[in-house]
């Protein structure tokens, strides 16, 4: 059975006994932004594979975008060379049409959470460089062309730029060089034209690294690549980065001429051990217990921080709401966000908009008073 029909049968299936969510209701964040940007979040493995989900019903009320946190990423729909597993995908589509949101398929090349062949031959010695071209844009055409119609954007590249401008000499690099770039968005182009194609990385408020981000932007211009947008990861803490850092990014990313998102929302109310971490996940730091401060509740004192800072940060993206195109949230509740696990292990953080209890958080509250009477 095709792709189309089979996940059109769910689609019919799914509505006809679910109460669908009304689109406009102004007692959600979603409503009362009117199409300023769509507000997203991310699904993790865990809540796709549930069948009954609380959450997934509270994320439906408050959001009308999603992204796939994992199971798009190669190392789980394309684990071996002739093997695709597209079961979470799926569902993940599946509850995208249920809810009629934005759908971006995250993430087609990424040097993390790509599995060892890719990069392999059958003898085990690195492949050559046009094998890995081949092994590219068979992975990529696969996913785009099976998503069609449903995904309405890619993060094509992710993480591709070092801090300080530079390319990271990831596998992908080394094998091919910088083309590697350039070839995926090509692919993704032929494979879908009608979708819109985007860049992805954390720290994007570095000048540096904004610098090397721009180059390489302008770069794949000149060469005739389209990239239609850049997705700003906003894994930021209660002190950083600055809100001018972040304005002067998306100033900059609009002045080349796409789209801006915030890609990967998140607050960590947490100490770090180094204030400049970015979002390696590769990074890790051991245990202490002195950097795990709020297991079992956050002080007041600590959640007005959080209240305030998310507060500022909305206010600058509704600011430059005629270049922001979409918000995500990573993670739909504090309880399954990334951040109790990175860079340290079995924390219990804050960073999201929706908590533990599953409800809204005060400031989701507060924000979509604020919107509803601007």
């Amino acid at each position: 059975m095709k792709i189309r029909n089979f996940l059109w049968i769910c689609f019919v299936g799914i509505i006809s006994c679910t109460k669908p969510i009304e689109k406009n209701s102004l007692d959600s964040f979603k409503g009362v932004l009117n199409n300023r940007f769509y507000i997203g979040t991310a699904l993790s493995n865990e809540q796709l594979i549930r069948e009954d989900n609380k959450i997934l019903r509270e994320a439906a009320n408050q959001f009308n975008a999603i992204v796939p946190e994992n199971c798009m990423k190669s190392a789980l729909i394309h684990p071996q060379k002739e093997v695709y597993n597209f079961t979470l995908a799926d569902r993940f589509i599946e509850y995208g049409l249920q809810h009629d949101m934005w759908m971006t398929g995250h993430t087609l090349i990424w040097h993390s959470q790509t599995p060892d062949w890719f990069f392999k031959d059958s003898n085990g010695n690195e492949v050559k460089r046009d094998e890995l071209i081949h092994r590219m844009k068979d992975h990529i055409t696969t996913l785009v062309h099976r998503y069609k119609d449903f995904i309405k954007g890619w993060d094509v590249v992710n993480e591709a730029i070092e801090d300080d401008g530079s390319y990271r000499e990831t596998k992908f690099y080394k094998i091919i060089g910088p083309e590697y770039i350039n070839l995926a968005f090509k692919f993704a182009r032929e494979a879908d034209p009608k979708a819109e194609l985007y860049y992805n990385d954390y720290s994007m408020t570095l000048p540096e690294k904004r610098a090397g981000v721009i180059r390489m932007i302008r770069a794949l211009q000149r060469q005739g690549i389209r990239v239609d947008g850049i997705g700003m990861q906003g894994h930021v803490n209660l002190t950083s980065p600055s809100i001018e850092a972040f304005e002067n990014s998306i100033v900059a990313y609009a002045d080349l001429g796409v789209k801006v998102m915030i890609t990967e929302f998140d607050i960590s109310v947490l100490p770090f051990p180094n204030e400049h971490l970015g979002a390696d996940i590769n990074t890790t730091v051991s245990y202490k217990e002195q950097l795990n401060p709020y297991k079992e509740k956050l002080p007041d004192t600590i959640q007005q921080k959080f209240n305030d800072r998310c507060f500022d940060f909305f206010k600058l993206f509704l600011k430059y709401d005629k270049a922001i195109t979409r918000v995500t949230v990573w993670g739909v509740s504090d309880e399954y966000s990334w951040k109790n696990d990175w860079p340290i292990t079995g924390r219990t953080d804050y960073p999201l908009l929706i908590g533990r209890n599953h409800k809204p958080k005060e400031i989701l509250k507060q924000l979509t008073t604020y919107v509803a009477n601007k």
